[in-house]
C-alpha cells in the first residue's frame, strides 16, 4: 500500500472517529435521555446531503487538570452550513457526548467561525443548544470563549436572522448568547435556560426549586417570555426551525421568498361580517379574524402561551410573508399591559428588521390599569411598542375591527404614527375612552346635581347614547382622513392584499444617527 492511500484511510479513519464524538457509550447515554446527538440534529435540520463541516479536526488547547489527556476531534461542537429548502444557512450544534458540550476556547473559536462566515455571506445562523455550561477547567479563556460570542451575537442582530434551540441544559453565562437571538424554542422537560441553578438558589435566598421549576420550557415561555416556542420533541423543533425561516429573508437586505399562492385573493369571509358582537362588552376570537383572512388559514404564532392578549405572527397574504400584530379580545379584553408592549415590540422590531410588513389588527379598549402596572413601569414598556412601530419603516396596513380607545388607539400602528393604509370596519370605535367613562369626566357637575337615582341614570342613558353616537362608529376618524376607508369586513383579505401591492415599492429612511434610544 502507498504512502498516500496509509495517509488516506488515516483521514477516513480520523472522520470517522470525529463522527462519533464522545463514544459509542457516551452517544447511547445520550439517546436513554431522549435526547439526539449533534450531527442527528444536523442531519434533520438541513436538506439531505447539503451539510459542509468545518473544523472536524479542531481540539482544545488546555494542559491544566488533566485535560492533556482529553483530546477529542471536534471539541464538543459541530459546526458549518447547509441549506434548508435550498436556501443556505449556517449552524452550530452543541454536542453534549464530548465533555458535556462544555464551552471551551476552541470550540468557542468553531462558532464564531461560523458566525462571522453567516454574516459575510449573508444568510442565517442557526444554533442548537446542549451544554454544560463553561469548561472550568479552562478559566477565563471559556468566559472569553462566551464573550466573543456574544460580541457577534450583537453584531449580527438586525442583519442576519439568528434562531436558537435548546435542546438540554443552558446555563450561567451560556444563556445570553440565545437571549441577544431573534427566537428561541425549548423542548419540554429535557431543556432548561438559569443564570443560577437550582442549587445555588437554594444557599443563596432558601428557596427549593427544581431545574424545571426555575428555568424550564414552560416556565420561559409562559411566565418569563424568555423563549417563544415550546415543543414536546425535538423533531416538532427542528420541524418548527425549518417553517420559521420560510417566513424570513437570507439578511436585512433582502426581501422574504415569495410563496406560492393557492388561495383566491379575492375570497370573501362571510363569517367576518358576524363576528363582532352587539354587545360591545362581549368577546370574539381574533384567531378566526386571522384565519379567516390569511392564505389557506395558515399562520406561525411567536410566543403564543406569553401575554395571550396580544397575537404575534407570521403568516402570508398572495405569497407574501407578513407579521401580524392583533389584540386577543378572549383574554383580558385585549388590554395593552407590560407584557404585551414588550411581546409585540420585539416582534415589530424583527419584522422591521428584516423587511417583513406589518398588519396589525386592532381591538383595544386600553392600557391595563393599575398599581402592579405603573409600579412595573407601563409607561416604559408601552412606550417600546409606541417607539417600535413609530421607527418601522416597512409597509404598515392597520385594520381598526371594534375599539381603538386613548393611547392605545395611537400605540396600534395609527395613522399618525406612520400607518401606511389604516381601514376600519363598520363596528370600529375610535375614541379617548368608552362611552361610560366619558360621560362621567364630560358631565360631572351635572351628575353630582342629581338627587334622584331614576333620573340620574336617564340622564348618563341619554349622555352615553349621544357620546356613542358620535364616536361608536369610524366615520369621525374618516372625516378627517385619519381612516383611510371604511371597508366590508368580509372583504378585509381582499383589501389588505391590495395595500401590501401598492406599498411594495414603498422608500423611507429614518434621520441619520448611531443609534435610536428605545426606552428599554
Amino acid at each position: 500500500m502507498s504512502e498516500i492511500q496509509n495517509k488516506i484511510n488515516k483521514l477516513i479513519e480520523n472522520r470517522e472517529t470525529a463522527r462519533m464524538g464522545g463514544g459509542e457509550k457516551a452517544i447511547a447515554k445520550q439517546h436513554e435521555k431522549g435526547k439526539y446527538t449533534a450531527r442527528e440534529r444536523i442531519q434533520m435540520l438541513l436538506d439531505e446531503g447539503s451539510f459542509e463541516e468545518f473544523d472536524m479536526f479542531v481540539t482544545h488547547r488546555c494542559y491544566d487538570f488533566g485535560m492533556e489527556k482529553k483530546h477529542t476531534f471536534g471539541d464538543g461542537v459541530v459546526t458549518g452550513y447547509g441549506t434548508i429548502d435550498g436556501r443556505l444557512v449556517y449552524v452550530f450544534a452543541q454536542d453534549f457526548t464530548v465533555t458535556a458540550g462544555s464551552l471551551s476556547l476552541a470550540l468557542a473559536d468553531k462558532i464564531c467561525k461560523v458566525m462571522d462566515m453567516a454574516m459575510r455571506n449573508g444568510a442565517p445562523c442557526i444554533g442548537l443548544n446542549d451544554s454544560g455550561g463553561a469548561r472550568i477547567q479552562e478559566g477565563v479563556n471559556a468566559l472569553a470563549g462566551y464573550a466573543n460570542i456574544f460580541q457577534r451575537n450583537v453584531m449580527s442582530s438586525g442583519v442576519i436572522p439568528q434562531i436558537s434551540a435548546i435542546f438540554g441544559p443552558c446555563a450561567g453565562g451560556a444563556v445570553y448568547s440565545p437571549a441577544l437571538t431573534d427566537f428561541i424554542i425549548m423542548k419540554k422537560n429535557t431543556s432548561n435556560m438559569f443564570l443560577t441553578g437550582p442549587k445555588v438558589v437554594k444557599t443563596v435566598t432558601g428557596e427549593d426549586v427544581t431545574q424545571e421549576q426555575l428555568g424550564g420550557a414552560v416556565v420561559h415561555t409562559t411566565k418569563s417570555g424568555v423563549a417563544q416556542f415550546a415543543v414536546d420533541t425535538e423533531e416538532e423543533g427542528i420541524a418548527l426551525i425549518r417553517k420559521l425561516i420560510s417566513y424570513m429573508p437570507q439578511n436585512n437586505m433582502e426581501d422574504a421568498p415569495l410563496a406560492m399562492c393557492t388561495d383566491n385573493i379575492a375570497r370573501l369571509e362571510d363569517s367576518l361580517n358576524e363576528i363582532i358582537p352587539d354587545n360591545p362588552n362581549q368577546a370574539y376570537d381574533m384567531y378566526d379574524v386571522i384565519k379567516a383572512i390569511v392564505d389557506n388559514g395558515d399562520y406561525l404564532e411567536s410566543a403564543a402561551s406569553y401575554a395571550k392578549n396580544i397575537i404575534t405572527c407570521f403568516a402570508r397574504f398572495n405569497g407574501q410573508s407578513v407579521g401580524i400584530i392583533a389584540n386577543q379580545p378572549k383574554f383580558m379584553a385585549g388590554v395593552l399591559d407590560i407584557n404585551a408592549s414588550r411581546k409585540a415590540a420585539r416582534f415589530v422590531r424583527f419584522c422591521d428588521a428584516f423587511n417583513i410588513p406589518l398588519v396589525t389588527l386592532v381591538d383595544v379598549p386600553g392600557f391595563l390599569p393599575g398599581t402592579t402596572q405603573e409600579y412595573g413601569g407601563v409607561i416604559c414598556h408601552g412606550a417600546k411598542l409606541l417607539f417600535a412601530y413609530c421607527e418601522a419603516t416597512v409597509p404598515k396596513v392597520t385594520v381598526t375591527l371594534r375599539k381603538a380607545y386613548g393611547g392605545a388607539y395611537i400605540v396600534m400602528s395609527s395613522k399618525h404614527i406612520r400607518g401606511d393604509i389604516n381601514y376600519a370596519w363598520p363596528s370600529a370605535e375610535i375614541a379617548v375612552m368608552g362611552a361610560s367613562g366619558a360621560v362621567e369626566v364630560l358631565h360631572a357637575k351635572a351628575l353630582a346635581a342629581f338627587t334622584d337615582p331614576e333620573e340620574k341614570a336617564k340622564f348618563i342613558a341619554e349622555k352615553e347614547q349621544e357620546y356613542k353616537d358620535l364616536f361608536s362608529n369610524p366615520y369621525n376618524a374618516a372625516r378627517y382622513g385619519y381612516i383611510d376607508d371604511v371597508i366590508e369586513p368580509r372583504n378585509t383579505r381582499f383589501r389588505i392584499i391590495r395595500a401590501l401591492q401598492s406599498l411594495s415599492t414603498k422608500r423611507l429612511q429614518n434621520p441619520a444617527r448611531k443609534h435610536s434610544n428605545i426606552p428599554l
